[in-house]
């Protein structure tokens, strides 16, 4: 296994299969972990409410229990980036830099009620009559997540780059306000380090993963890189 452990961090819903795009070249760059949350993919459903810290904790957990030592690389792809943010800010020597990927905000949680439009409302109550809302489910318990954010260490100082979408999913559905929102909180995202740096997935939507792997990769080799040079 090679140096450094970089950590795919799902976004809500998304399974490991999504990363398939970028999985063989970031091999190239180090040892590689991919997970399911539970209730996503092949997993089984959680049995405790998933909140920030269980969720930061499992996860340090099964990254050591595979004896992949500290510290690590970061990749979070929407839902994960709060995860990645708060393990950041409870074991900041644990963690050498994070790639953010079209990544949830903590104040994006906020926004995408206050903006909601009539029709987001509806579309939404369809889908939680249709699948349900798992009681235990992270989404559900988001707002516990963001307060835990807050109430954490202020985030490290380590290499951070943002990988945003050029063209957010749904925009034809989504009020102005809220586009214009999002757009600051990625700005945010970035700014949570003195070295912070914005990268625009122009051809992508909320997946770049998927639409410009290149970037994804190339952004990923940065951050390896400013890690090293930090040490240095």
């Amino acid at each position: 296994m090679g140096s450094p452990t970089i950590v795919l961090i799902n976004g809500s819903g998304g399974p490991i299969e999504g990363w398939h795009r970028v999985f063989a070249d970031l091999e190239k760059m180090g040892t590689v972990i991919a997970y399911n949350r539970p209730g996503i993919g092949k997993s089984t459903k959680p049995t405790s409410p998933q909140t920030g810290e269980v969720m930061v904790e499992t996860l340090r957990a099964l990254l050591l229990a595979l004896d992949l030592a500290p510290p690590y690389l970061l990749v979070a792809h929407s839902f994960g980036g709060l995860i990645a943010n708060l393990f950041a800010r409870s074991h900041p020597q644990d963690v050498s830099g994070i790639v953010f990927l079209d990544a949830t905000a903590p104040a994006d949680i906020a926004a995408m009620t206050e903006f909601e439009s009539r029709t987001q409302r509806v579309l939404k109550g369809v889908v939680d009559r249709v699948f349900g809302n798992d009681p235990f489910g992270e989404t559900t318990h988001a707002p516990r997540t963001i307060a835990l954010i807050a109430q954490a260490p202020s985030f490290p100082d380590i290499p951070v780059l943002v990988v945003t979408g050029g063209k957010p999913a749904m925009a034809w559905l989504t009020p102005t306000p809220a586009l214009a929102a999002r757009a600051a909180h990625q700005l945010q995202l970035a700014s949570l380090s003195p070295s912070g740096m914005q990268i625009v997935a122009a051809k992508s939507g909320h997946f770049p993963q998927f639409s410009e792997p290149e970037v994804v990769i190339r952004a990923v080799r940065e951050a390896i890189a400013r890690t090293i040079n930090a040490r240095n």
